[in-house]
């Protein structure tokens, strides 16, 4: 059982990642779709948006991966199942990723909306949570069987019966 419980996680935890950070890079091809229009040219620009920004702003996606990481093996450790842990941990990851990146940024300054950047690291969270994060830790059951009922309660105390009067 637990070693299933393993391997389940084992699996779940990168295809979470995964898709955590798909959801991010689509929230912030979407909020800054007309900004990175206008760095490609403008002729065909939603596709050139995808082709040459994607692979741009996927790299930069790569330094919110230490501090995610880091949170989801804090989830894992303690069977933390909060979408709201999870939700606040991704919003950090992406605000430490756009300060470090900050500084690498200087050919096409896109981290200059960090409220964007903010929300696709919330959404990033709630896409991990829904994959992994509700039911993070492997030797923790999602759906625990219930603790038994007593079955047999103590005999109640009856009053002693008294005998018929004599007559």
């Amino acid at each position: 059982m637990i070693i299933g419980r393993l391997l389940m996680r084992l699996l779940l935890v990168p295809l979470g990642g995964c898709i955590a950070i798909c959801v991010a890079l689509t929230v912030v091809l979407v909020a800054e779709w007309n900004r990175f229009a206008g760095l490609t040219g403008g002729d065909n620009s939603g596709l050139m948006a995808f082709v040459v920004v994607g692979p741009m702003l996927a790299i930069s996606m790569a330094f919110m991966l230490l501090p995610a990481t880091l949170a989801a093996l804090i989830a894992e450790a303690f069977a933390i199942r909060s979408l709201l842990y999870h939700a606040i941990c991704g919003g950090l990851s992406a605000w430490v990723s756009l300060v470090t990146i900050g500084a690498l940024d200087k050919d096409y300054d896109l981290s200059g909306e960090p409220l964007i950047a903010v929300g696709a690291g919330i959404a990033a969270g709630f896409a991990y949570w829904a994959v992994a994060g509700w039911s993070a830790g492997f030797w923790k059951p999602v759906f625990a069987e219930a603790r038994p009922e007593l079955q047999s309660l103590p005999p109640s105390v009856e009053p002693p019966t008294l005998p018929p009067p004599a007559s």
